[in-house]
């Protein structure tokens, strides 16, 4: 498959901070690259450079072979913008919204509207095309904010932490809204502070510190850079946990975490063959397990690991709003 964003050495500085710092990333054709990292990362500037709204400092910036600076009216007319905060009004009706923005892209009267009857149907909100916006839940302002985004049926879409502030069941259902498109054959740019929404829709993932892609690959690929899998162990008697914890403790070489709450005790395992040997001390020692598992580390563990931080604390300054995020 083709790269169809490419970037090498972006640079943008806002006075002292440096909000992209040498970024090189690129997305395949009908792929979903997980953009990662916290509030202050760069991840927004990045997005914004290449919808064409930021000029970058240095390096340079192409979508489907057309140069993010020189060919910015082309790259528009490939791409679709969907920030961190819906971009309807409020006081018009989901109809009116999708209509209105039509018109602004040349549509006429009869296509915008049927392109607006076109998308509300295919994101579940027809009955609710003729309320005003403001009468909507967060997850539906963002399924229409996303339709909005699609109304010239681009190629590209770059959702910017589309789910922030949503509730679980608004968030499954902008994930699927994701998949769908993507399904259509679109290629999405995801940028995401939470690690779970990365591991469930990218097929790539970057991770962002600082201005930097400090690492990039698919999941399974971050994961494996740890180096060792994490052991899950619960004893069926709660009263057993910390004897428990001390044979993990002894074959492990680390000294486990212990989840009061759940009796759960946990460790990191470099050699798979250990879990035959727990099993056999458990069979000594008469522990009856209720829970055994050797599972890969997950994006939580592996984001620690790389910046030394959690994914959802900022790393730097606070900037000129909308330029970092």
């Amino acid at each position: 498959m083709d790269d169809v964003i490419r970037a090498e050495g972006l640079r943008k500085h806002f006075g002292d901070t440096k909000a992209l710092d040498g970024v090189d990333i690129s997305v395949r054709r009908g792929t979903v690259l997980g953009v990662l990292g916290p509030n202050g990362a760069g991840k927004t500037t990045a997005v914004r450079v290449l919808a064409t709204l930021l000029k970058p400092d240095a390096g340079r910036a192409e979508v489907c072979g057309y140069d993010v600076v020189k060919d910015a009216v082309r790259v528009r007319a490939m791409i679709g913008l969907t920030g961190q905060y819906a971009s309807v009004d409020e006081e018009l009706t989901g109809t009116e919204n999708l209509v209105m923005i039509a018109r602004l892209l040349d549509f006429g009267r009869r296509d915008a509207k049927a392109r607006a009857r076109e998308l509300l149907d295919r994101f579940r909100l027809t009955d609710a095309g003729s309320r005003a916006v403001k009468t909507y839940s967060g997850g539906m302002r963002r399924r229409l904010d996303l339709a909005a985004s699609l109304i010239n049926s681009p190629d590209i879409i770059y959702l910017d932490e589309p789910t922030t502030g949503l509730d679980p069941r608004a968030r499954n259902e902008v994930w699927d809204t994701v998949r769908g498109v993507v399904a259509e054959g679109a290629t999405v740019l995801l940028t995401t502070q939470y690690l779970d929404e990365a591991d469930a829709l990218a097929d790539r993932i970057a991770v962002f510190d600082h201005g930097q892609v400090i690492a990039e690959g698919t999941s399974d690929d971050l994961k494996g850079r740890i180096g060792s899998q994490t052991l899950a162990v619960r004893a069926s008697e709660s009263f057993r946990t910390a004897q428990l914890a001390s044979i993990v403790a002894e074959l492990t070489g680390e000294q486990p975490e212990v989840l009061e709450s759940s009796g759960l005790v946990t460790a990191p395992v470099r050699d798979p063959q250990l879990l035959s040997a727990l099993v056999r001390r458990l069979d000594d020692a008469s522990i009856v397990a209720a829970e055994l598992a050797l599972r890969l580390p997950s994006l939580d563990e592996v984001f620690l690991t790389l910046t030394g931080h959690l994914a959802e604390e900022s790393t730097t300054e606070l900037v000129p709003e909308g330029s970092v995020a």
